[in-house]
């Protein structure tokens, strides 16, 4: 059994990608990282939860998809071609940022 020790906001452009086929892949946004260890002290590692709930070694990742790794692309070069599209809430919180109007 793990237990987490510290847990913080990931950064825009840091990807999880996943197997999820034979010749296809599929990247989520990473939404946080933890850092975790072995409930005696021990063997302590970082791991990102992405966006859609998954992280490496959890029971519950969408079946068939298995872990590759994670990978960073800088936030104006967009995101990897096998990202899964924004959500809503992606595009609220990371969209255009609307402007007040200047009255004149």
């Amino acid at each position: 059994m793990k237990r987490i020790v510290e847990i913080v906001p990931a950064r825009p452009g840091w990807y999880s990608r996943w197997q999820v086929g034979p010749e296809a892949t599929r990247c989520y946004p990473v939404s946080l990282w933890a850092l975790v260890e072995e409930t005696d002290g021990s063997g302590r590692e970082v791991v990102g939860m992405d966006c859609a709930g998954q992280w490496p070694g959890s029971d519950v990742n969408e079946v068939g998809g298995n872990f590759v790794r994670y990978l960073f692309q800088t936030p104006d070069s967009g995101r990897p071609e096998d990202a899964e599209p924004p959500s809503p809430t992606d595009l609220r919180e990371h969209g255009p940022r609307l402007q007040p109007a200047v009255a004149t």
